[in-house]
């Protein structure tokens, strides 16, 4: 998910196409999760394990184009390499590729530290004061937390400009590896932990996510898997909808990945909330890229590389979004059966610690595979010998909540002005978000201003210089009596050597903005170009 342009990598590419790469599962038409279900310890490491690996490599295979085609697909003339040494070069050269993974870890490594009950304030703080650079969701919540807003407010949409964006869905994977056959459980876990970011359909695709790594250990059916863990998910949400219209897409078209893609394109693009995402290509909604996902998976039919290829040729977040897809199909197949062509990358840093952490692969299996026994004990599961014998659950829906309800984004403004020269700003709606940043060579400046709003004062806000610790949006109001409204700013420690500059405002109303269609066929051609 990162916002970083990733160098263009110049090195022979292997023509992955002309042979297929894995050995497809045998689906056994499952139609029903069955009561309860018995596995060796061996079988269930080694889907603990194929659910990292995959996790891992997808990301890798995607990194490179991530971001870089927004609103559409990547062609099949356009190559996505995979040379030997591959997954080493990202760790040494471009660590944070890696926050799909590291990002789990962080949660991973506190239920290792205190317990399955660690309080939520720990998995927070841990979240909050990592090393690691965050973005949109994560980087809104983490400000939010070092405020003193804790989760579940930290993710919610009203102090969370960012809250239906994929955050928690690139993050998810540990609690379905932890939860197997229990997918209940793992919407537990996603209910506590997601909210520190993330709300409604941004919480949802990780529910989803986490749901389908679940299933995957007690099935090797994908349809059944995608469709089963949607009962996870509320009917009358966005995110569901868009999933049941994915799965009958593929039904339609089952040979044909890309009309299903435009299909999503025409129906479910449209990001509402996200003030990055609006009024440009770019999209970074769960909805839209957990679509992605689903498509990799459908389309790809249990073979490795098609998975991977068709969830990344997708286009938007494509190295988060065949991260997950490879992550659940490494879940499926196992650790054993992911094709050596994948693995002989994996292999050579599977005892190299990711950035950020003191963890690496091989330390991340054995506690993932520790922490799913403790689970399956605590959920009527036993552990006998070498048999592990998991009590499953019948998927059931998390309660319904949605973000930025009746809002609708109607302009975007361009201030472009510091805050000493930006006086009144006015506009007319019923709420608006105002883009910009702190520029200060002291990272450790934090400006404090205050915003008025028709005259009141509404919010002392501090405004850290620092990247790491930025304020995504330097100021936002949503809920406003539907009008004209003026802001207006104060900054209370102005330095002459910091600036606070506004770049846009992003203005809602209660309703989309009519348009208005200009005929042209009476004006002269100077005329035409002056509209």
């Amino acid at each position: 998910m990162k916002q970083t342009v990733f160098a263009v990598i110049t090195v022979a590419s292997l023509f992955l196409g002309a042979t297929s790469c894995s050995q497809q599962p045998s689906a056994k038409d499952q139609t029903t999760v069955p009561a309860e279900f018995t596995i060796s310890k061996e079988k269930l490491m080694d889907k603990i394990k194929g659910g990292w690996a995959g996790q891992t490599i997808g990301c890798t295979y995607g990194g490179p184009t991530e971001f870089k085609y927004n609103g559409t697909m990547i062609q099949e003339y356009v190559p996505i390499v995979w040379p030997d040494g591959y997954i080493k070069w990202w760790y040494e050269n471009v660590p944070g590729l890696y926050d799909d993974v590291y990002m789990d870890l962080t949660f991973v490594d506190v239920f290792d530290r205190l317990g399955l009950d660690a309080p939520v304030d720990s998995f927070a703080m841990a979240f909050a004061t990592a090393g690691y650079t965050l973005w949109h969701a994560n980087q809104s919540a983490r400000y939010n937390i070092l405020q003193g807003i804790m989760p579940p407010a930290s993710g919610h949409w009203l102090n969370n400009p960012h809250a239906d964006d994929l955050d928690y869905q690139i993050e998810a994977d540990y609690a379905g590896l932890m939860s197997p056959g229990m997918p209940n459980t793992a919407s537990e876990i996603s209910d506590k932990i997601g909210h520190i970011m993330n709300y409604g359909d941004g919480w949802y695709g990780g529910v989803y996510v986490g749901a389908m790594y679940s299933l995957s250990f007690i099935s090797d059916d994908i349809e059944f898997i995608v469709t089963e863990a949607l009962k996870t998910i509320p009917e009358q949400s966005t995110y569901y909808k868009c999933m049941s219209d994915v799965i009958r897409w593929h039904k339609e078209y089952p040979d044909d990945w890309k009309r299903t893609w435009f299909e999503c394109e025409k129906k479910w693009s449209s990001d509402i909330g996200c003030p990055d995402g609006v009024f440009v290509p770019f999209n970074i909604d769960a909805v839209i890229n957990s679509a992605y996902i689903l498509i990799g998976l459908l389309y790809g039919e249990g073979d490795f590389y098609k998975t991977l290829d068709i969830s990344t040729r997708c286009g938007q977040d494509s190295d988060c979004n065949p991260a997950s897809a490879g992550g659940i199909l490494g879940t499926i197949l196992g650790y054993s059966r992911i094709p050596d062509y994948w693995m002989k990358n994996l292999r050579e840093v599977e005892n190299m610690d990711f950035a950020y952490t003191t963890i690496s692969l091989n330390k991340t299996y054995q506690m993932g595979f520790d922490q799913a026994l403790q689970v399956i004990e605590r959920n009527g599961g036993s552990v006998s010998g070498d048999e592990v014998t998991i009590k499953c659950q019948q998927p059931v829906a998390v309660r319904y909540e949605k973000a930025f309800e009746g809002m609708y984004p109607i302009e975007k403004v361009a201030v472009n002005k510091n805050l000493s020269d930006v006086g009144e700003l006015p506009f007319e709606g019923t709420g608006a978000v105002f883009k910009g940043f702190v520029n200060a060579k002291d990272d450790k400046y934090v400006a404090k201003v205050e915003m008025y709003l028709d005259g009141e004062l509404v919010e002392t806000a501090n405004l850290p210089a620092s990247y790491t610790t930025r304020r995504n949006d330097l100021f936002w109001k949503y809920q406003l009596p539907k009008g004209k409204h003026t802001a207006t700013f104060k900054w209370l420690n102005p330095r002459n050597d910091v600036s606070v500059h506004f770049g846009e405002i992003l203005i809602y109303s209660d309703a989309p903005k009519e348009i208005v269609p200009v005929s042209y066929t009476h004006l002269t051609l100077p005329t035409i170009l002056l509209v």
